[in-house]
């Protein structure tokens, strides 16, 4: 019996918390499941739901297993993992399952209640995680796996953003807009030149340019390869984005990123970028910025991200002039620091206090829920 439309959704956060954490459990037991094999099989939660147990079964057979040796290993792994999610595990609780396997030997061995059998006990202990870890967990511990998942995640962060008003003009309705005469005549040809139909026009919107900064020097080596992932999702998924990455020089890296095949967009990237992991010059890389695009145009009315963590080798008070140049002309300035989720951490560095005055936001982004809350910055509209 098919399973009721409330109960056959399940949340986003909840398909991929029981994916990942089945995918770890398979590839313990053997069993290689690959990133894009988990993202299918997180799609196919999302539609039939955690509710019943072959739903679960199946979906996770059709995406996770691809050699029909590998079925008696999947059937065993996936019924103690079942049974674990059942009972409910915390993060911090572990379900033990004792599980009999003969022996070969014929050896007797007494049981508790003083019986024999031709039996060995063997304890498997397994930590199963109801709680989605993969969103709050720091960049900077993911695995490889891991973080190819976190693109697929990134990819359904929304990046819409205020709008603003344009020069052109739309058609309207209302005595309170504009007088659009050239269709109104038009149309008065229909009726021997009387203008019995009039038409209106008003000024049009439309989305502010997003334009994103990439520190990738040798201190944020840690996050530039996820917030590299970030910034190409965000220039393939939405309209008017410019994006550079800054070192030791400012490089463009727009149209290597627009491709939507995030391995190519990568590659292409890392080839036309030649500052990887070196030292940071902040002022001078935000003076060429101004200069050569964000003065002129680029920033002018735009949402502008800033994502480094601060630490410059250069003049503060030249960092602290250009970014106060910067935020004149762009509509809100958002800093993006990764160290900001660290117990005790103060702007301290002279590069990042320089620039603290002229933020409007200052936020972390050491994850996804922390790039989520980025996203939620952007779209605000004051």
């Amino acid at each position: 019996m098919a399973p009721s439309t409330a109960d056959s959704i399940a949340s986003p956060n909840e398909a991929e918390a029981m994916a990942v954490a089945f995918a770890r459990v398979l590839r313990g037991v053997g069993i290689v499941a690959p990133v894009d094999s988990v993202v299918t099989f997180v799609d196919a939660l999302h539609r039939l739901g955690l509710g019943e147990r072959k739903n679960v079964y199946w979906s996770g057979r059709a995406t996770l297993v691809r050699r029909p040796e590998e079925f008696e290993t999947f059937d065993r792994a996936f019924a103690v993992f079942w049974d674990a999610r059942s009972a409910n595990v915390t993060e911090e609780s572990a379900e033990t399952i004792r599980i009999a396997l003969a022996t070969d030997d014929g050896e007797e061995a007494p049981d508790s209640d003083s019986t024999t059998q031709n039996e060995a006990d063997i304890t498997f202990t397994l930590r199963w995680s109801a709680i989605e870890t993969l969103r709050e967990k720091d960049f900077a511990e993911y695995s490889d796996d891991e973080m190819h998942l976190a693109r697929e995640l990134m990819t359904r962060l929304r990046l819409a953003g205020p709008r603003r008003r344009s020069l052109r003009l739309r058609s309207a309705r209302g005595t309170h807009s504009i007088p659009d005469l050239r269709r109104t005549v038009r149309a008065s040809l229909r009726s021997s030149g009387e203008p019995v139909r009039r038409h209106w026009r008003q000024p049009d919107d439309k989305l502010r340019r997003l334009v994103l900064l990439l520190d990738i020097s040798g201190s944020m080596e840690p996050y530039s390869r996820a917030f590299l992932r970030f910034v190409h999702a965000a220039v393939a998924g939405r309209q008017r984005v410019e994006a550079f990455t800054f070192g030791t020089r400012l490089t463009r890296l727009t149209k290597e990123l627009s491709t939507r095949n995030p391995d190519e967009a990568i590659t292409r990237a890392s080839r036309n970028v030649s500052d990887w992991s070196g030292g940071t010059r902040l002022g001078d890389c935000l003076r060429t910025f101004n200069d050569e695009w964000g003065v002129r145009g680029l920033a002018r009315g735009s949402i502008l991200v800033i994502l480094s963590d601060g630490w410059d080798r250069g003049d503060p008070e030249l960092l602290g002039a250009e970014m106060q140049r910067l935020h004149r002309a762009a509509f809100r300035t958002i800093w993006v620091n990764p160290l900001k989720v660290t117990k005790g951490y103060a702007p301290l560095a002279k590069g990042m206090a320089a620039a603290l005055p002229h933020v409007d936001d200052f936020v972390e982004g050491h994850s996804i829920d922390a790039l989520d809350r980025l996203c939620r910055a952007i779209s605000r509209l004051d």
